[in-house]
């Protein structure tokens, strides 16, 4: 079983501005399964993309309802064969289609 070194944690945000984390994914498949499909209507939400035990800045943030660069920025995870580009591509859409955003 191979340890994964990344991890997701995806907060949301709401409409007053209070914030919370609402969960941590070490895989896109149970964030977009179990994380995305939590997310209540009308809050916006925020990814981070973070190494486990790491006093250094997070590898990525993306914020709703744009996620401006996500697809360009999951490349060199691709290349490192942290994620796959199919699993990239799966997160891309459904964010996208979380906040009607065209991809």
């Amino acid at each position: 079983m191979m340890f994964r070194r990344l991890y997701w944690v995806v907060e949301e945000v709401a409409q007053t501005g209070h914030s919370q984390v609402t969960g941590v994914y070490t895989s896109i498949q149970d964030l977009v399964k179990h994380g995305l499909a939590g997310v209540d209507a009308g809050n916006e939400i925020r990814l981070t993309l973070t190494k486990l035990d790491s006093s250094k800045p997070p590898l990525g943030c993306w914020a709703s309802p744009r996620f401006e660069n996500i697809e360009e920025d999951m490349k060199q995870y691709i290349l490192t064969d942290e994620f796959t580009e199919e699993q990239c591509k799966m997160l891309s859409e459904r964010l996208h289609q979380m906040y009607k955003v065209s991809v």
